[in-house]
């Protein structure tokens, strides 16, 4: 083959070539761009948005106020009768445009005076309306104008591993916000007796958080903050304690029209059973038969309508139970004096007694 023919083949296949690559650079302008320096990556990072709840926090945080008592305290059996007076700091949260402020009961329990500071500045005066030692809560009073209630949804259903932001003024440092999760849901009843029934996360509260707002990662309230779980000789950590929205949003409406917390009395206790044997219901997957009374406090509305122990509990007025717990609450929110028809199965026979619920006290 000839010098020239073997030119003429080269430049053939490069002229193909530099065609074909033409062509690829046309159709695929933004994939086949050279690669550029190295920090091009890093820079591309950097612009990625954060993980971030700052907005969440911009939404709840002009709510949570903090709380200052002033509580007047006198020795008359030392040498010299003298007064002192001690102060305390907690949170508040606002809940209503009107002026209604949820603290904690141990907050402002034993208070002369009760100041409560704005995000914006303002400090002002706040009024006990009424307190629950049961669920640790309290409801304070402000009179003011464009006060920022925090948001609030009623058909919010928090559930256990959800994002959750403490919000409150812990050891008097100003507003601080701690982040965690919600580690397992609480009893939003009435019938709440104790941090027990509480709503648990691992979002750290201190000294001066009590009272602050627990909210989601779009800043709407879940909760009411209460304290951390503590016992003796045991270091423990990552439990902490609020109350559930829901059942404070109740005990805030049942403060502003009483003054405070009215609830139904049955007197008492019961476990869960599956049948009529008596057999202790063993998962939550289990149908519930009713709830078989385990005590019966002397003197009680149960022992006066003559309920006996191992007596199960299978309806409140036609209403079939769900759990112990709801049983409970059923009863905690019937207004006292009410006369209600509790179905029972006693040896295995059904039957309907007629009771009267009191106010527990």
């Amino acid at each position: 083959m000839s010098v020239l023919k073997i030119l003429f083949f080269l430049l053939r296949s490069i002229a193909y070539g530099l065609a074909l690559a033409l062509i690829l650079l046309l159709l695929f302008p933004g994939q086949l761009r050279l690669a550029g320096p190295a920090h091009t990556t890093a820079d591309a990072v950097q612009k990625a948005a954060p993980v971030s709840y700052a907005r969440a926090v911009r939404q709840a945080a002009p709510s949570v106020v903090n709380v200052y008592t002033r509580t007047t305290i006198s020795h008359p059996r030392s040498l010299r009768a003298r007064t002192i007076e001690r102060q305390e700091l907690g949170s508040g949260v606002i809940m209503s445009p009107e002026g209604y402020i949820l603290t904690n009961h141990h907050v402002v329990y034993g208070a002369d005076h009760i100041e409560v500071a704005l995000q914006d500045g303002r400090w002002l005066e706040a009024l006990l309306i009424g307190h629950d030692e049961i669920t640790d809560l309290a409801l304070l009073y402000v009179e003011t104008d464009n006060l920022p209630a925090i948001p609030q949804d009623p058909e919010l259903q928090p559930q256990v591993g959800d994002v959750v932001l403490a919000i409150g003024n812990p050891l008097n440092l100003g507003q601080t916000v701690t982040q965690g999760i919600i580690s397992a849901n609480g009893n939003n009843g009435l019938s709440s007796r104790g941090y027990i029934d509480f709503m648990r996360m691992d979002a750290a509260i201190n000294a001066g958080n009590s009272g602050g707002a627990l909210v989601n990662s779009n800043g709407t309230l879940v909760g009411i903050n209460a304290g951390t779980f503590q016992r003796q000789s045991q270091d423990v950590q990552g439990i902490f304690f609020a109350v559930p929205y829901q059942l404070a949003y109740r005990v805030m409406e049942k403060l502003i029209q009483h003054g405070r917390v009215i609830r139904g009395h049955l007197g008492v206790n019961g476990e869960p059973v599956i049948n009529a044997a008596g057999d202790r219901l063993i998962s939550s997957g289990q149908p519930l038969y009713g709830v078989q009374l385990t005590s019966i406090a002397p003197h009680s509305p149960a022992a006066e309508a003559g309920l006996q122990v191992n007596d199960i509990l299978l309806e409140i007025d036609g209403m079939p139970l769900r759990s112990t717990q709801h049983a409970l609450n059923v009863i905690a929110e019937t207004p006292p004096d009410t006369l209600v028809d509790l179905t029972i199965s006693r040896n295995n026979e059904r039957m309907v007694i007629p009771t009267m619920i009191r106010e527990f006290r």
